[in-house]
């Protein structure tokens, strides 16, 4: 997905959503761009406020327009049980490359996906190259026996245990190897953006 120059891309959206861009110099400098943002415009409608949230949410998790779009439809199907906000906070957590991401095995979403992508994960003892692959609680991953010598691996059983691990995940360092044990929510994975206000988008 071409997203174009990141710092700028993460200053219009008001939020780090590139990790690179996640340092007190840039969160300074966005406050500024921000304020000059309020004394040059007036208020915000709400159709804004609600684009702004749904292109926070789709850039955290490099997705393109029509991958989000489905998401988001599958969210509007969901049963009356479960709140679509919900579902739709589920459905993106439990890609592959962002539990990928989650376990810490790479420091960035797009990381993660390359790494799915070049085949070092393996699901169910079987390779996995589709980064938007849908996980189910119960689901074991780990790195392939073959990439645990990889290089952006190397070192990786001291630097997981500096990283908290989310509580729907187990993984074993030294084995490199875990499981979902749980649906998330948004209690144990905090949400990109207000999920609400993008369904509210899509809605109108």
């Amino acid at each position: 997905m071409i997203t174009g120059p990141r710092y700028k891309i993460a200053k219009r959206l008001g939020t780090s959503v590139f990790e690179k861009a996640q340092t007190q110099k840039f969160a300074l400098s966005a406050d500024r761009s921000a304020k000059n943002k309020r004394r040059g415009r007036g208020r915000q409608s709400e159709y804004a406020k609600q684009m702004l949230e749904k292109q926070k949410v789709r850039v955290t998790y490099g997705l393109t327009e029509r991958q989000f779009r489905n998401y988001v439809n599958e969210a509007l199907a969901a049963v009356r049980s479960t709140k679509p906000s919900d579902r739709l906070h589920e459905l993106l957590e439990m890609r592959l490359d962002n539990v990928v991401w989650r376990l810490g095995l790479a420091s960035t979403r797009r990381a993660a996906r390359q790494m799915v992508a070049h085949g070092h994960v393996t699901v169910g003892g079987r390779k996995s190259r589709v980064p938007s692959r849908a996980l189910s609680v119960g689901d074991r991953i780990a790195v392939r026996d073959g990439s645990k010598g990889h290089g952006s691996l190397v070192g990786f059983s001291e630097r997981f245990m500096e990283r908290p691990l989310a509580s729907w995940l187990t993984w074993n360092p030294k084995a490199m190897e875990g499981s979902v044990v749980e649906r998330p929510t948004t209690a144990s994975a905090d949400p990109a953006g207000d999920l609400a206000a993008v369904l509210s988008f899509y809605t109108r």
